[in-house]
């Protein structure tokens, strides 16, 4: 049954939506990404009736309904809620989608398959009344030990999967650095039975802490919980509801690499005969009719569902390797890319100022015209990941990229600030403090250029070129490549 939702928030919800420049924005939480087919078809009749025939994927594999002109009416809520979309208690329905990767079950280097925990938390979030009193930015990831991984995404608890003596555990890591940051190894692991209990318990402290923060003007993050009770105390707390004791680790869990972009393409699952299929969304919009096909195909040749990634592409799973290449072929005539060299494969750029009052520059259309320009003037080789962010919010990306294209103001034209690489720093080095959006396009082209003619190898990153090379060196070399006809 609905009902109104009168908690302000930040986050735009289904029953909390927020005011755009293009509109008004509601999000639909999709857990883990997955989507079956049933769950398609009542997003594709929203986005027809609502949206303008199209949807948009986020970095947390949300979708977002963009440019409403009103807020969704009860009858659009109660469609989603008979497809599990919506919570079935309008004031939770605003807590942050739980994350894992979209690969889970069907990664050949998984060690667990993390669906079950995803729904099992899911579930327990969707029925407490209770916890829609914590900061709708609260977020829960999984992390199955997939070779296509999240956990090194900015999310409050992530739970990762790891093999001790024979069998498998889930090690904790919180957030407790800046906005932004990945989350912390703190030491402690579980058994995998006994995940969904230390959520529970975790959560329950969590909220009492915030319960008691009441006079804030502002709820209080997970992280504004550890800085303040520290670790130890938050711990204490967490075991006496729990019931059962956190075992302490001696040593870290080694770090994984992050693959971004790893999953598109055609990829053998750990199921014998299967694989699946990794397809590039331009900057993760959807059209009302690629997404029917796109769950069409699915039902023809897979398992009938869709797995949303958080790089704003989708995943056709299941798929028998007999019909890998017809189906790949049926992709490309909806004008998608299942190729991870074309640019808008690793392209990414928040709504701009079309769509976010914040935004200094319209960074979706300066990333639409990049894109056609690379496309007709380079032949990539790996996948270049160039960040388009309309202001230092970075709300579309939150972390370096290969190339950071960050809006600045400079009076009657449209500029960014260029950076290059990963210091461990929000955005990277700065490369040029600004330039003008209607050159980047030649200039990011003459510095591809100059990466593929002087890396080591094939193997080497633009990001792992640059990060060997001083800032001064880098603008020789792609100023010199600027200047070549």
């Amino acid at each position: 049954m609905l009902s109104e939702v009168t908690i302000p928030t930040t986050c735009p919800g289904l029953f909390c939506p927020t005011s755009a420049q293009d509109g008004i924005l509601s999000r639909i939480r999709i857990p883990g990404g997955l989507l079956n087919g049933q769950q398609c078809e009542a997003i594709a009749t929203l986005s027809n009736q609502f949206c303008n025939d199209f949807v948009q994927v986020t970095n947390r594999a949300n979708l977002q309904l963009r440019r409403l002109q009103a807020n969704l009416p009860a009858e659009a809520l109660q469609l989603l809620q008979s497809v599990t979309l919506a919570a079935p208690i309008p004031a939770v329905d605003a807590i942050r989608n739980i994350m894992s990767s979209p690969t889970a079950g069907i990664d050949a280097r998984a060690l667990l398959d993390t669906r079950p925990l995803v729904r099992d938390w899911n579930n327990t979030l969707m029925s407490r009344p209770d916890l829609a009193i914590l900061s709708p930015k609260f977020s829960v990831c999984f992390d199955g030990g997939e070779r296509v991984s999240v956990g090194d995404r900015p999310n409050d608890i992530t739970l990762v999967a790891f093999e001790q003596e024979g069998s498998i555990r889930l090690r904790l890591f919180l957030s407790m650095g800046e906005r932004g940051d990945a989350p912390q190894d703190v030491g402690v692991s579980v058994k995998v039975t006994e995940a969904i209990s230390l959520l529970i318990a975790l959560a329950e402290v969590y909220r009492d802490y915030t319960a008691q923060q009441s006079s804030s003007a502002k709820k209080p993050r997970l992280r504004d919980l550890l800085k303040d009770w520290g670790i130890e105390r938050y711990f204490n707390t967490v075991t006496q509801k729990a019931g059962f004791s956190l075992i302490l680790e001696v040593e870290n869990l080694p770090q994984k690499p992050s693959l971004s972009y790893a999953h598109l393409g055609i990829h053998p699952q750990q199921q014998t005969g299967l694989a699946y299929i990794g397809v590039s969304l331009p900057l993760g919009q959807l059209q009302t009719q690629q997404l029917q096909e796109l769950a069409s195909l699915s039902t023809r040749y897979g398992d009938g569902t869709l797995r949303l990634t958080p790089w704003q592409t989708v995943i056709v799973p299941n798929i028998s390797t007999s019909q890998i290449v017809q189906i790949q072929q049926q992709i490309k005539d909806l004008n998608l890319q299942t190729d991870t060299t074309h640019p808008s494969s690793a392209m990414v750029a928040c709504s701009g100022t079309t769509g976010c009052k914040a935004a200094l520059t319209d960074a979706q259309h300066h990333a639409q015209i990049m894109t056609a320009h690379l496309e007709r003037c380079i032949a990539l080789d790996t996948p270049i990941n160039i960040h388009f962010s309309g202001c230092e919010k970075s709300c579309a990306q939150h972390r370096a990229g290969d190339i950071t294209l960050v809006g600045a103001e400079r009076q009657g034209t449209e500029t960014y600030q260029v950076y290059v690489g990963n210091d461990g720093s929000k955005f990277g080095r700065v490369l040029y403090p600004l330039s003008d959006a209607d050159a980047l396009p030649q200039q990011i082209e003459s510095m591809i250029r100059a990466y593929q003619q002087h890396r080591q190898s094939l193997q080497e990153s633009f990001t792992d070129f640059v990060n060997r090379h001083a800032i001064a060196e880098l603008q020789q070399i792609f100023d010199t490549a600027l200047r070549q006809p």
